[in-house]
């Protein structure tokens, strides 16, 4: 069953749970009662919002990521469960005992999705997909030449044609859109990791002391395209939004939802999420030589 994302951001909220129900309230009065088992993000946006101990507790016990915003809109920190997975210690030993020359495979084999990915956003015809795709052809083992950064230099400059835009994460909108995008991305791609019974904080190729998400920050580059996809359309629709609105958060939520194919099967973004995250494991364990990727 796919699970469902939960933002709150728009008012004064009261959450609570009763019952295995995440209730939310607003000035006293009951606005609804979701099932915590149904709940696979609680993104929560408002300064105002109070909660009860046991709103993180039971959520984080159904499996669910917590993400909360501070008073920029930006993420400050997120919650994910100690334990998901009924062979946890097993499936660490396989990921810690992982050697170097698997780990540069599937980072390859991530890049190289990344950019395909990339190209597939800017068209065929141009020249940014043709040099996309001769750099794809590049990329080697543990990508020692960065061709993914080199990649990125060729794509961000094309990503939106007709409009003045730079890629930065401070930078003018639509920065503020992509950033939210990856956020709730990350948070999905952390929380399937958990549920495939592997540490979010030990990566292949992202290795920062203070990078809690490391893996995740891995896994997620070739789902970063969704996102992309996703603000090109509103950009090329309605022109480049200055705010962040309640409707924007909303459309950008709906990534996680929309249909994903990965090796041959079609569903959810969110349930794909976990079919990479299990061939992950199979690869650390020796089960399998690729990982399951999607396909834009």
């Amino acid at each position: 069953m796919i699970k469902r994302i939960v933002e709150i951001s728009s008012a004064r909220t009261y959450l609570s749970v009763h019952y295995g129900q995440l209730v939310v309230k607003e000035n006293g009065n009951e606005l609804s009662q979701i099932p915590c088992e149904d709940i696979g993000v609680l993104l929560i946006d408002h300064q105002a919002t109070t909660y009860t101990h046991c709103v993180f507790t039971e959520l984080l016990d159904k499996g669910a990521a917590i993400v909360l915003c501070g008073g920029n809109h930006h993420p400050a920190g997120m919650l994910l469960p100690l334990q998901s997975n009924s062979e946890q210690g097993e499936r660490f030993r396989k990921q810690t005992q992982a050697k170097e020359p698997v780990k540069k495979r599937l980072w390859k084999q991530i890049v190289q999705a990344k950019i395909l990915h990339q190209a597939g956003i800017v068209g065929k015809g141009s020249q940014t997909y043709t040099a996309l795709m001769t750099l794809r052809q590049r990329v080697r083992s543990g990508d020692p030449e960065n061709i993914e950064a080199q990649a990125s230099r060729k794509f961000w400059p094309s990503y939106l044609p007709g409009i003045k835009f730079h890629r930065a994460r401070d930078g003018a909108p639509p920065n503020n859109l992509l950033n939210y995008g990856y956020t709730v991305m990350r948070a999905a791609v952390a929380r399937a990791l958990c549920s495939a019974g592997l540490m979010p904080c030990l990566g292949i190729h992202h290795h920062n002391r203070y990078n809690a998400f490391a893996l995740a920050d891995d896994v997620m580059e070739p789902f970063r395209g969704f996102v992309e996809v996703k603000v090109k359309d509103i950009c090329e629709g309605d022109g480049v939004p200055h705010e962040l609105t309640q409707p924007l958060k909303a459309k950008l939520l709906e990534v996680l939802y929309e249909p994903v194919s990965i090796a041959g099967c079609t569903g959810p973004l969110m349930v794909g999420l976990h079919r990479t995250a299990a061939s992950l494991y199979r690869c650390f364990a020796g089960e399998q030589q690729e990982m399951e990727l999607p396909a834009l």
